[in-house]
């Protein structure tokens, strides 16, 4: 698809969510050349009124659908709960605006399918924010891995764990219905996409997943720190482990947990086995030194190598992937397939939870 005449009018987005995702894109945005951060759209008035004060942002309103309505936008991200990525995205895709979206793109692949059919029907761009994949460890070791000093990797272990880490018992984040599940959609979903991207995207074939409820329903294991409390039921997991089978006979395990009886910590990290050398990242506490080692034989002899990586700020790689796309006129992008992709594996992931059996993604990659 040949690319459009790049526009050189300035890029005008509005932001939709007032929490600290929504803020990180907002001063994302602020920091790119020739992009203009124009409305912002919230629930919460005071803290609406706040950030658009803060960040210069003239245009404020209480519901989404009058922000994407507005005609004079040609982006929105979608920072809001879960349960509205779908609509806003939608609503936004077909005003004729390309889509920034938290992760995850959605609550089910179903949703996710949603929103892609509405942005090839508009031919406009879903980006998904996948901000850890941006991380300068995660590049680096992405870029070894091109460079082919791992061979083949057959396995790779993916695990994100807290000690107290759910965020704000009786929240949205709790909430079956707004949020979609637990650790799985929120740090899982970063986990599975990091694998993923290091091992060059093989195909997800089958999942066998297990999810636990034990510290949270009672009242153990939060964090505190979300304050829009809708309740006080406990609906989704604290806990969540999966073995994933992928094309080429390779295999990935993952495990992500909110609260559990280990050492204190906000700790995540992958770990790649191939043929010919082997990698870990490991990151406590979102820390960015230190955090890689590589391991080879040199001389025959076993060899671990730990490169000095420059940090890189997540939201800030992934807001501007999304402008550069955009200025590029690429309709092409993949960021919005992979999120889909990541959907329907969740999904998998939960229905083997369920039925207690192993589920194969193979009808949901042969629908459109």
């Amino acid at each position: 698809m040949q690319a459009e005449r790049v526009n050189p009018e300035p890029l005008r987005v509005g932001v939709v969510g007032l929490g600290w995702a929504g803020e990180q894109h907002l001063k994302s945005y602020l920091r790119m050349p020739g992009v203009e951060a124009v409305a912002l759209a919230g629930m919460e008035e005071r803290k609406l009124a706040e950030l658009g004060r803060r960040y210069g942002v003239p245009n404020l309103y209480p519901d989404y659908a009058e922000l994407v309505e507005r005609d004079d936008l040609d982006a929105v991200s979608i920072c809001a709960p879960n349960h509205l990525h779908a609509p806003a995205a939608i609503a936004a895709l077909e005003g004729g605006k390309h889509v920034l979206c938290e992760k995850p793109l959605a609550r089910t692949g179903e949703e996710a399918e949603g929103i892609l059919h509405a942005a090839r029907k508009a031919s406009r761009v879903v980006h998904v924010a996948f901000t850890q994949r941006e991380r300068g460890d995660v590049q680096a070791l992405k870029r070894h891995v091109l460079e082919g000093n791992l061979g083949r990797i057959y396995h790779a272990r993916a695990t994100w764990m807290r000690r107290n880490g759910i965020p704000g018992l009786g929240s949205w984040f709790t909430s079956k219905e707004m949020a979609g599940g637990g650790p799985l959609i929120d740090l899982g979903v970063h986990m599975i996409d990091m694998a993923l991207f290091l091992m060059g995207e093989p195909e997800v074939e089958s999942v066998t997943c297990a999810t636990y409820s034990e510290l949270g329903p009672r009242g153990r294991g939060g964090r505190g720190d979300a304050r829009t409390a809708v309740g006080d039921a406990y609906e989704v997991e604290d806990m969540a482990t999966a073995f994933i089978r992928l094309s080429g006979n390779a295999t990935l395990s993952l495990e992500a947990g909110w609260a559990a009886y280990r050492e204190s910590g906000d700790d995540f990290g992958v770990t790649l086995y191939g043929t010919d050398g082997g990698a870990e990242i490991k990151v406590k506490n979102y820390g960015t030194e230190d955090t890689v080692r590589i391991y080879t034989d040199v001389a025959g002899v076993p060899a671990v190598v730990a490169p000095e990586i420059e940090p890189r700020e997540g939201h800030l790689n992934v807001v501007h992937r999304f402008v550069e796309t955009l200025r590029r006129g690429d309709r092409e992008s993949k960021s919005g397939e992979e999120g889909l992709l990541r959907a329907r594996v969740i999904d998998a992931c939960y229905a083997s939870s369920l039925e207690n059996r192993e589920i194969s993604l193979a009808r949901q990659r042969e629908s459109p």
